[in-house]
C-alpha cells in the first residue's frame, strides 16, 4: 500500500519541488495550497496525467477548521497520512522600526501556527497508528537571523524549537519529527533580492551558488524516507556552507 504525504503550500517553490519528488517515488501525494489555486490545479492536472496519484485540498493552515477538513478529506481518500510537511510560509524584508502589528501577526499566524495547526491536527492520527514523520521546514534565518527579516527569523527560530519539543514527545509513539532549514533558495520568494545582494549571498557561500528547490526536496525526501528511521528532533540546513 502506497504511502501517503500532506505538503502545504504545495503549488510554488520549495512546496511544488517537494510534491513532484514525493510523486515520483510513489506516495499518494496531497498538494495543499490557500490562493495558488492555479498553479496547484495546473501541478496536480500534470503529474495526474503522468500516472502519479496528486490531490490539490484548499486550506488555509492558519485556520484550524480548513485544516482539520483537509486532514479528514486525506484520510477518506488514502486511508492513513504517512508524512507530514509543514511548508506553507510567507517572508517579508523590513526594517524593525517600520514592522506593523498585522504585519508580525501575519507572520507569526502563518509560519508558526499554521505548523501547529498542521502538527497538532496530524498527531492524534499518527498516534493511533503508532507511526508518522512530521517535516517542518524553517529558514537558516532561523539558526542566525536576518536583518530586516526579525519577525520572519522570529518565526523560523520558534519553528526549530517546536520541532524539538515535538519530537521528544512523540517520539514514545515511534512518531519522528525533525526540520529542513534551508539556505537561500532559487524561489519567487528571493526574487525581490537584488542582483548585488544575492551576488553578495553567493560571495559568502563556500559551494559559490544558491540551491534549487529540487535540491531542498532531495533533503526532505531523505528525512521522510525508512532509511533515515533513527533521526528525529534533527535541524538539517542545506545552505552550501554559508552557516556552519
Amino acid at each position: 500500500m502506497s504511502k501517503t504525504v500532506i505538503i502545504t503550500g504545495g503549488s510554488n517553490g520549495i512546496g511544488a519541488a517537494t510534491v513532484i519528488m514525493f510523486a515520483e517515488k510513489g506516495y499518494n501525494v496531497v498538494l495543499n495550497y490557500n490562493r495558488s489555486a492555479q498553479a496547484a490545479l495546473f501541478l496536480q492536472e500534470s503529474l495526474t496525467e503522468t500516472g502519479y496519484n496528486v490531490t490539490a485540498i484548499r486550506a488555509d493552515v492558519t485556520n484550524r477548521s480548513e485544516v482539520n477538513t483537509m486532514i479528514d478529506k486525506t484520510i477518506k481518500l488514502y486511508g492513513k497520512v504517512d508524512v507530514l510537511i509543514n511548508n506553507a510560509a510567507i517572508a517579508q524584508q523590513k526594517l524593525f522600526t517600520e514592522i506593523t502589528e498585522n504585519d508580525w501577526n501575519q507572520m507569526i499566524s502563518t509560519n508558526l501556527t499554521g505548523t501547529f495547526n498542521c502538527c497538532q491536527a496530524v498527531s492524534g492520527h499518527m498516534i493511533n497508528n503508532k507511526c508518522g514523520c512530521i517535516i517542518n521546514i524553517s529558514s537558516i534565518w532561523g539558526l542566525t537571523g536576518s536583518s530586516c527579516e526579525v519577525h520572519y527569523s522570529a518565526s523560523k527560530a520558534a519553528v526549530i524549537g517546536l520541532t524539538k519539543a515535538l519530537a521528544k514527545e512523540l517520539g514514545p509513539s515511534n512518531i519522528r519529527v525533525n526540520c529542513v532549514a534551508p539556505g537561500v533558495v532559487a524561489t519567487k520568494m528571493n526574487q525581490n533580492l537584488s542582483v548585488d545582494d544575492l551576488n553578495v549571498l553567493i560571495d559568502e557561500t563556500p559551494l559559490g551558488r544558491i540551491a534549487s528547490a529540487e535540491e531542498i526536496a532531495k533533503t526532505i525526501y531523505f528525512l521522510a524516507d525508512e532509511d533515515s528511521g533513527f533521526i528525529t528532533g534533527q535541524i538539517i540546513s542545506p545552505n552550501g556552507g554559508f552557516y556552519i
